[in-house]
């Protein structure tokens, strides 16, 4: 009876290991699988490559310490999408400033002549002053909806808001960046 003990003891002790191990294997899938789509995400909505970084950081510590809460892995990537945007307008509405870098590291593509690598510097450039007019918000849905072509429903849920919220964010950014464009000569 005296060994029957201890042996069950390492039983469990190996059971935990292999269940931490096969957790850990899974977190580090689950980060592998979604760390570029958020970080891009992210980046749209913050517009600054290093707080994109450290932001995505923190979304994946807030999602693995919740993971927990998620039962179905199929849902899995909305919800650390959602926790990714929570997380980006917390940080602007936290700094109350946006920064915008360049979206490609390329300086120019290949075959393009300089005056088109201009022309495209420069519709960076007025992008980013167009978007700088823009709430938090009113960018989260636009990005969420024009550049990662989601549904205005899964904007609405993302943002935590209704899909007249969100049809109203997208119109009024389009809007100011229209009036923007006019303003800057661009239309």
């Amino acid at each position: 009876m005296t060994i029957a003990a201890p042996l069950a003891r390492m039983k469990e002790l190996e059971t935990a290991t292999a269940s931490r191990l096969e957790n850990q294997e899974l977190q580090e899938r689950f980060v592998q699988d979604n760390l570029q789509r958020i970080f891009r995400q992210i980046y749209r909505i913050v517009g600054n490559v290093h707080d994109a970084q450290d932001l995505t950081q923190e979304a994946f510590i807030k999602a693995l310490q919740r993971q927990d809460q998620i039962k179905d892995e199929l849902k899995a990537a909305h919800w650390l999408s959602r926790i990714a945007t929570n997380t980006a307008l917390d940080f602007l509405r936290r700094h109350g400033r946006i920064a915008f870098v360049e979206l490609s590291s390329s300086s120019h593509s290949h075959g393009e002549t300089p005056e088109a690598a201009m022309m495209r510097s420069e519709q960076r450039d007025w992008l980013a002053e167009g978007f700088e007019r823009l709430t938090p918000r009113e960018r989260a849905a636009l990005v969420l909806r024009d550049m990662e072509d989601l549904p205005a429903e899964e904007v609405a849920r993302r943002l935590d808001c209704s899909r007249a919220t969100v049809r109203s964010h997208i119109a009024n950014a389009r809007a100011k960046l229209r009036k923007f464009a006019v303003r800057k000569g661009k239309l």
